[in-house]
Formats: structure tokens, sequence, C-alpha cells
């Protein structure tokens, strides 16, 4: 039976650790992680990063992430701790299972990025 998109978030969230933000606070102040942004870039120009984020659009993600590819990001390892974030938590949810399908293995979605900017993570403009 073909899934929708209700599905695959609802699969997505089953197999991918959320953190609150502060929680993702504490994890990127404990260094050797990987914050992936996952938004558009338009997004991500109009608001700005986490500080230190690397920006990988969810449809480019899969070619970054895979070091056979000819687009792979060499920050893409798969014994590092990945933190992804959207704008909500739904295209994060969805990366980090790409991610975990992918042979990624510390993976958690830190949900969206205004709740992290709030919660005190610092930001950069891009």
């Amino acid at each position: 039976m073909a899934k929708n998109v209700k599905d695959l978030l609802a699969e997505a969230n089953s197999s991918v650790p959320r953190l609150s933000p502060n929680e993702a606070a504490e994890k990127i102040r404990s260094g050797d992680v990987l914050v992936v942004d996952v938004r558009d870039s338009a997004e991500v120009q109009q608001s700005g990063k986490l500080k230190g984020a690397v920006n990988v659009s969810r449809g480019m993600l899969e070619f970054r992430a895979d070091p056979e590819s000819q687009y792979h990001n060499p920050a893409f390892q798969k014994d590092k701790t990945i933190l992804l974030h959207c704008a909500s938590g739904g295209r994060s949810a969805l990366a980090g299972k790409t991610l975990q399908d992918m042979g990624y293995t510390a993976v958690f979605n830190i949900g969206g990025f205004k709740d992290l900017a709030d919660a005190g993570i610092d930001t950069e403009p891009v």
C-alpha cells in the first residue's frame, strides 16, 4: 500500500529521536556535532542560520551525505553526531530517517529554527 506524507512523518518521528531546544543547545556546546539546516536557501537567506550550521536543502541531502556522490560534503561522516533542523521539524524528521537509511547512526531531529534561536542558540547571517 502506498504511503502518504502523514505515514512518512509518523515513521520518521518514531525512528529519529527529537531533542528539545535545550537538549540541542547542550549537544551543540559539547562539540563534535554536525548541525544541518535542511531548509531551502531562500529561507536561510531570510532568517540566518544557527552558528556553524551547514545548510543542505532537503532535496540535496542524499547527494551531500553519500561519500560516493560527486556532490558529497566531507562534513558528513557516519561516526559523527548529526543534528538536523528545518522550520518546524517535519523536513528534519524526514531527513533524519533518510540519513539513518544511509547508515548514519547518531541522528537527531532538533526541530525548528525559530524555537532554537528563541532558546538562545547562537545564529549568524548568511
